[in-house]
């Protein structure tokens, strides 16, 4: 089960899709299905069955979206978050082979398309909160266990 958590950045992102995909492109979409179907032949009309396909997509993204917003807590940063790995955290880690990775612990619905967001249902995530700088994470990967070090913590206030 995922963590029902968002930073304020990732519902303001999901809020812009969801008015972008109501407001603009479906109304588009809908347009184009009506003028396709008014040429007659649907079976035939590859700008019709192209549209129509489209169009259940966006109602798909548009009920997800809608649900998601309505289920999502928003976590905004708090000072007293200072100097711990809390959800939000940008967090920069060293395996024991002088490896780095920097990335931020975020909710799922917020990684997709970003390279340096991981989600806090992650196990280096979870291995990683209420942490501090110099303090190790023992990760359990499908290869065993593999320790972090926790060299920088920071927040987008």
């Amino acid at each position: 089960m995922k963590t029902k958590l968002i930073t304020r950045e990732g519902y303001n992102k999901l809020k812009q899709e969801l008015d972008l995909l109501w407001r603009e492109e479906r109304p588009d979409v809908t347009k184009k299905v009506a003028w396709a179907a008014s040429l007659g032949d649907r079976s035939e009309n590859a700008d019709y069955q192209y549209n129509k396909k489209r169009l259940r997509e966006i109602d798909r993204r548009v009920r997800y979206l809608r649900k998601c917003l309505e289920e999502l807590g928003i976590v905004d940063y708090a000072p007293a978050q200072e100097g711990k790995v809390f959800f939000g955290a940008w967090v920069e880690v060293e395996n024991d082979e002088g490896e780095t990775k920097r990335f931020r612990i975020v909710g799922y619905d917020e990684i997709f398309g970003r390279k340096d967001y991981i989600s806090i249902d992650a196990p280096m995530a979870r291995a990683l909160l209420k942490k501090e700088v110099g303090d190790e994470a023992i990760v359990q990967t499908p290869l065993g266990e593999v320790c972090w070090y926790i060299n920088h913590i920071s927040y987008t206030a």
